[in-house]
Formats: C-alpha cells, sequence, structure tokens
C-alpha cells in the first residue's frame, strides 16, 4: 500500500511512523508513506496555507488551493464512479479528517486496508475550505466525538489501525483474528502470563486446566 498523508506538519510524523509495528511494515515492503508539505504548494511569498473565514467568525480557515496543488503533485483524485480514481487505477481513495465526518471504526480500516493507495488529508485551524470536501476526496472521517487542534493524531491513528491489516505486517497471521471490534460490538477477552500468583493476584484456574474447550467456552462469556 502507497499512503500519502498531506499536512502542515509533516515532522510530526517521523518519530511514529517509524517505530514499532510500523517500522517493521516499512522494512517488509507493504506499506510506503509518504509525508507531503502543504506549504510547498502555496503560491503567495508567504505560504500561507490559511485564510480567515468569507462571512466573518473566529480563526482561520485552510485553503483549497494549495490542498488541490499538492493533490495533483501526487496525481490522486477523487473517485467520479466509485470504480477507482481517473487514472484508472482501482483502490484509490482520498480522505479528509474532519469533525464532521463519518466515525472511522474496525469495519473502516480494514476497508481502508485493502486499498492500493490511501491519501489523508489533515484539517486544521477553525477547519478547512468546504470545496476540499465537495470535490476533492471521496470521505470525511473523524476518530471520536470530540474536537483535536488538528488532524495528524487522527491521521495517525488511521494509518495504525490500517496499517496493521496489511498482509505480513504482524509476526502472527492470526493475531488479528477474533480481537476487539472484529466484529462490532465484540470486545477482547481478558489475558494473563507468567508468574501464576502475582501479590495473591492469581490466573484464572481454567486457563491452567489444559482444557480448550473450556478455555474456548470462558474466553467467549
Amino acid at each position: 500500500m502507497k499512503l500519502n498523508i498531506l499536512t502542515i506538519f509533516p515532522d510530526y510524523f517521523s518519530s511514529p511512523l517509524a517505530s514499532s509495528i510500523i517500522k517493521r511494515a516499512l522494512g517488509a515492503g507493504a506499506v510506503e508513506i509518504n509525508a507531503v508539505d502543504i506549504r510547498e504548494f502555496a503560491t503567495d511569498k508567504h505560504r500561507l496555507t490559511d485564510d480567515r473565514p468569507f462571512g466573518g467568525g473566529p480563526g482561520m480557515v485552510m485553503k483549497v488551493e494549495p490542498i488541490d496543488l499538492a493533490l495533483k503533485s501526487l496525481k490522486v483524485k477523487k473517485n467520479v464512479s466509485g470504480s477507482g480514481d481517473d487514472r484508472g487505477v482501482s483502490g484509490s481513495k482520498i480522505i479528509l479528517t474532519s469533525a464532521k465526518g463519518k466515525t472511522f471504526n474496525q469495519d473502516t480500516a480494514k476497508d481502508y486496508s485493502k486499498l492500493d493507495e490511501l491519501t489523508i488529508i489533515c484539517g486544521h485551524y477553525e477547519g478547512v475550505d468546504e470545496r476540499v470536501a465537495q470535490n476533492l476526496v471521496d470521505e470525511e472521517v473523524r476518530i471520536g466525538n470530540y474536537v483535536l487542534t488538528g488532524g495528524e493524531p487522527a491521521a495517525l491513528v488511521i494509518s495504525d489501525a490500517v496499517i496493521r491489516l496489511l498482509p505480513k505486517v504482524l509476526g502472527n497471521e492470526e493475531s488479528n483474528k477474533n480481537e476487539s471490534h472484529s466484529i462490532p460490538g465484540k470486545l477482547g477477552f481478558s489475558q494473563y502470563t507468567r508468574p501464576q500468583d502475582y501479590k495473591g493476584w492469581e490466573v484464572p484456574e481454567v486457563l491452567l486446566s489444559g482444557d480448550h474447550k473450556k478455555i474456548e467456552e470462558w474466553r467467549k462469556k
């Protein structure tokens, strides 16, 4: 998968996208991550990516033009028919992090993990010019019912949840099966490891029984 992240803070992603499971995914060639600085596509001498909103109001709004130019540089476009973008390449999607977008969940992560290319635009300030949502992206997505200082934390959450589902990323291919939210509303079972008794806090006897049927029933319950 190719993962593009459009942001005004590309350094934000340097450490978390080079650590742990994501580092392994990069090393295995399962994902290619491209953090794109939207400021590089600003057309004025001050490289402004925001401006005051028409109609007045507090704060600033991200401009449409730099985002449009950044997407053009990547040669990605909004899907027109749902079967791929204008390049005729299936499995490409552009999303915008937005407090008014649909809620990201495990099913969404699974859908995104099947794409060849995913582009995430990080919103910021008081929001993004609505023409971006209307004309340049396939979906607006939020990670919860709260407001962040910018879309960068949301982009990290989405990236992590998607990348770990890519083939050969996890050490054990069974690791992402039957886990929390693999079925809507399903939560993971309690886990224990050594020592068996710690400060009088003991591991449930059923897990020590060796009876796999009883253990499976306990875990389901």
